[in-house]
């Protein structure tokens, strides 16, 4: 319906509402836009996972959009998203690497087996966070970012990291409540 429509011509229909023009803009964008994360990524998934993103932040300020070239935007916002998937990629991978190095100070092996059963529960909390709650822990825990930076870095307020944070927190303290009644209970 809208195949002959320009860029300039579909944001404004998007604007509107138009979900015809929305599905015009994909069906245009996304193989440019995998391409780039590819060559990035080299993961199938992460780069779907990134375009989605793009499409879906594009949806849900439809109405506000004021770009002036779709095609550089689209790219560009494919290389800020893949530039936060790499960063928190290399974020998570810091954090593993700080528990292996954990090393015990216990004599026997009972002691390094509820050592490991420890960081077993750690790693399973961090990965069962929502993406936002995740990535807000990680910056502020791994890489030691106040919530006004990690606030800049990911273009939310600083009321939502607080939140993103209060989340992750109590969450962490059920986890490590349910393990230590756990290791209690098996005296």
């Amino acid at each position: 319906m809208h195949k002959g429509c320009s860029d300039e011509e579909l944001i404004d229909l998007l604007n509107g509402g138009s979900r015809e023009a929305f599905d015009e803009i994909y069906r245009r964008h996304w193989s440019a836009m995998y391409v780039i994360a590819f060559n990035m990524l080299r993961d199938h998934d992460a780069c779907m996972d990134v375009i989605q993103d793009v499409f879906v932040w594009i949806w849900d300020r439809s109405g506000e959009l004021e770009i002036a070239t779709l095609k550089s935007y689209l790219m560009s916002a494919v290389k800020y998203k893949v530039t936060n998937v790499i960063r928190m990629l290399k974020s998570r991978q810091s954090y593993l690497d700080q528990i292996e190095t954990i090393e015990p100070s216990f004599d026997n092996v009972s002691s390094e087996m509820e050592l490991k059963e420890l960081k077993a529960v750690l790693l399973q909390f961090t990965a069962e966070l929502p993406e936002r709650c995740r990535e807000v822990f990680e910056l502020s825990r791994n890489s030691h970012l106040s919530n006004k930076e990690i606030s800049i870095r990911m273009g939310i307020s600083e009321k939502a990291v607080e939140r993103q944070m209060t989340i992750a927190l109590k969450r962490l303290k059920s986890s490590l409540i349910l393990f230590c009644i756990l290791y209690v209970s098996s005296f």
